[in-house]
């Protein structure tokens, strides 16, 4: 593996140019910028067979699931998707119930009719994409103020989406990059009507569970499915017993030849969020405030959780969607700041902040325009007290409890009450909007374990942040409780109707004013609300002033080096990245191979773990060695493999594609070593961890049966 010298590697990590494999790129700009670096090192398309707006190409397979929290790839002409188990997960969990455990158990619908739908679930299609800088930019010099900036920018945005979209069904939006120095414009396609195909149980799509979790060696065949409907003339459409599978434009075939070390692959999809132009600044607070206060919190909330869990099989199966998601960035928090720290990423950026400066300071015109950015930044985040109590409010007291945010829904129905007659018509939408949402949130809720939450999470509060932050009921708790926070949550829950289904049912039946004023719990979200906006608005000065200076900071930087190609930040946009199958060193003496077998998924095995277990089909077929036709012409059946593509969150469940376009894998995590990648790609130690297909189809043939979805795709040999 090639060594880069820290000067280079300063380079790479802070300007983001395409060195080795970083670089998030959009689709749209592969012909001025990529492809032919692709090509060499490969690829045997043209930027027209990945991005096209007149033909078909790669990105009319590649869809946003959930407007962008997950990604999924098409892979039948019948509209088939597969995306990652976790991706799936919410709704293999709201279709569970202890009767029909489909965590525990898997699901595979034998036919169209035992498909299921999933309500809110979407998909979304990329149309187009148009470079709106010029436009959006023209009426804005160096001498504008950054609020009159702010007022252009949107007047613009909106006359070029309303054009763009015209009397189309498509949904139209201007997205800013390089912190608000580029425009693009997106038309994109949204599908409402997505049904659960297939899903493997827990055992093999959460293998290994938070323990595996960012993790090399990995076993976990993490993907279910998935089927796009749409109405009978192809438009999208609500779920009707009247709609018919999707006809995509392009859809991936599937390779069985499997991967060898140097192989180019390229990742597709639709990266969350990354930092990479992060100033030194910027990721001390993340460290010192969004992760620990990240990690403080959830660390007493998920053992909350993982106790009540522990208790039954309807225990587990309510809460396991919920302790997933936030055990997730649990970990991610602490990995990040692990690798933050190990790889001396300040000092790195402390460096680069100083060739700036030196670059600023040599030329008036630049110190008149540029020299004020860095100190902006620096300022920006001197109120450190302010930004954790904002960030402890919204972990402990908004994301924690959950009967705060739910009674918080109420919130318009109280001040509707003050007039029932002159508002009736407003409050029956309130209560059918209320009584919509009730079903799903008590089927997965328990009263007693949120009180738990409550109690711990307010204490919690209370002791790390000062006096002023706290809500104006942490004072009621001071002096009628004496600061027992258990004992105002049990109080809490016996006054409120907000944690029974059937309490709250028929209050909405017959809706009180009165009933409402002596609710408990929406009178402490009302207060925990109130002073979240109090604490965003003394914050929001600085975020304005942060603003500025990193769009000031970018600018400048570009300008310094006019003659790379710079790559923006991941902002749920579709983006292309590509490299090669490769291994990697960790540490000392350690050489990690880039891929995995089932064998390994036999080694892990841990009876009746709810981590590592194995399910008695599962493990008996691969003792019979009865891998079918996706053994590797090795021998055995290779279960995951790593590349050294550039993601991040949002990019679960990307194709990752040969050189030919064809599927080879599903991409599902990181690595522990290089938790840092969304603010410092680390060519050396960053892998993108993907399940191999073989191992995919695999499991719904052989081990589930459902051959029919095999017939439907395009199976290359």
């Amino acid at each position: 593996m090639k060594k880069l010298n820290l000067v280079l590697l300063l380079t790479v990590m802070f300007y983001g140019w395409a060195v080795a494999d970083e670089g998030m790129w959009l689709p749209s700009l592969l012909n001025k910028l990529n492809i032919a670096d692709m090509q060499k090192e490969g690829l045997k398309l043209s930027a027209e067979d990945i991005y096209s707006i007149n033909n078909s190409s790669l990105k009319d397979a590649v869809v946003a699931l959930d407007r962008g929290s997950c990604t999924a790839e098409l892979v039948s002409k019948d509209g088939l998707l597969l995306t990652n188990h976790h991706c799936g997960f919410g709704e293999i969990q709201q279709h569970s119930s202890v009767e029909h455990d489909y965590l525990q158990d898997g699901f595979w619908a034998m036919s169209r009719e035992e498909e299921l739908s999933n309500p809110g679930k979407t998909v979304t299609f990329l149309i187009s994409v148009e470079d709106v800088t010029a436009q959006v930019l023209a009426d804005i010099t160096d001498a504008t103020s950054d609020e009159e900036r702010s007022k252009i920018v949107r007047k613009v945005s909106a006359e070029l989406e309303e054009k763009a979209k015209g009397d189309t069904h498509y949904e139209t939006y201007v997205r800013s990059f390089f912190s608000s120095n580029k425009y693009y414009l997106f038309v994109v396609e949204t599908f409402k009507d997505i049904r659960l195909v297939g899903a493997p149980p827990q055992a093999l799509g959460k293998f290994g569970g938070d323990t595996d979790n960012w993790m090399w060696p990995r076993h976990t065949n993490d993907f279910s499915m998935f089927r796009v409907y749409c109405g009978p003339d192809g438009k999208p459409a609500e779920y009707s017993e009247n709609n018919i599978p999707y006809q995509p434009k392009h859809f991936l075939p599937i390779s069985l030849k499997g991967v060898e070390e140097g192989d180019f692959a390229m990742v597709m999809g639709y990266p969350g969020r990354t930092t990479r132009y992060e100033t030194s600044f910027g990721v001390k607070s993340i460290m010192d405030v969004t992760n620990e206060v990240r990690i403080d919190v959830r660390e007493k909330l998920l053992d909350i959780w993982s106790d009540y869990m522990s208790t039954s099989q309807k225990a587990r199966i309510q809460y396991a969607s919920k302790h997933a998601r936030s055990s997730n960035y649990y970990k991610y928090s602490i990995g990040q700041n692990k690798g933050l720290t190990n790889l001396k990423v300040i000092d790195k950026k402390q460096a680069i902040e100083k060739e700036f400066t030196d670059w600023v300071n040599a030329e008036n015109g630049r110190k008149e325009k540029y020299g004020k950015a860095l100190s902006m930044i620096e300022n920006s985040f001197k109120n450190q007290e302010i930004d954790k109590a904002r960030a402890y409010v919204g972990e402990a007291l908004l994301r924690g409890p959950e009967i705060f945010m739910f009674a918080n829904r109420a919130q318009s129905l109280l001040e509707l009450l003050e007039k029932p007659e002159e508002n009736k018509d407003k409050i029956d939408r309130v209560i059918s909007s209320m009584e919509k949402g009730m079903d799903e949130y008590f089927k997965d809720y328990d009263a007693a374990t949120d009180q738990k939450v409550v109690g711990t999470l307010l204490k919690l509060f209370a002791d790390k942040n000062a006096p002023q932050y706290y809500p104006e009921f942490f004072s009621t708790v001071q002096k009628k409780y004496k600061g027992d926070y258990e004992k105002y949550a049990k109080k809490l829950f016996e006054n409120t109707i907000f944690d029974n289904k059937e309490e709250l049912k028929a209050f909405l039946d017959n809706p009180s004013l009165k009933v409402l004023k002596k609710d408990m719990a929406l009178s402490a979200a009302a207060d925990i609300f109130a002073k979240y906006r109090e604490i965003s608005d003394k914050a929001g000065e600085n975020l304005k002033m942060r603003s500025e200076g990193e769009r000031l900071f970018v600018e400048g930087l570009m300008e310094m080096k006019p003659d790379k190609n710079f790559y923006p930040d991941a902002n749920s946009t579709m983006r292309l990245t590509y490299g090669q199958v490769n291994d990697y060193s960790p540490r000392d003496g350690v050489i990690y191979n880039y891929f995995t077998t089932s064998d390994g998924y036999l080694e892990k095995e841990i009876p009746g773990d709810d981590e590592f277990d194995v399910p008695t089909r599962m493990k008996s077929l691969l003792l019979e060695k009865n891998y079918g036709q996706y053994a590797d012409a090795d021998g055995k059946l290779h279960a995951c493999f790593i590349t050294n593509n550039d993601i991040t969150g949002g990019n679960s469940g990307s194709p990752v594609m040969n050189a030919n376009g064809e599927l080879i894998g599903i991409a599902f995590d990181g690595n522990w070593e290089a938790m840092s990648g969304d603010i410092a790609f680390e060519p050396e130690l960053q892998r993108c961890i993907n399940v191999d297909i073989r191992f995919v189809l695999w499991v719904i043939d052989v081990y589930a049966g459902a051959t029919h979805l095999i017939d439907e795709m395009k199976i290359v040999k």
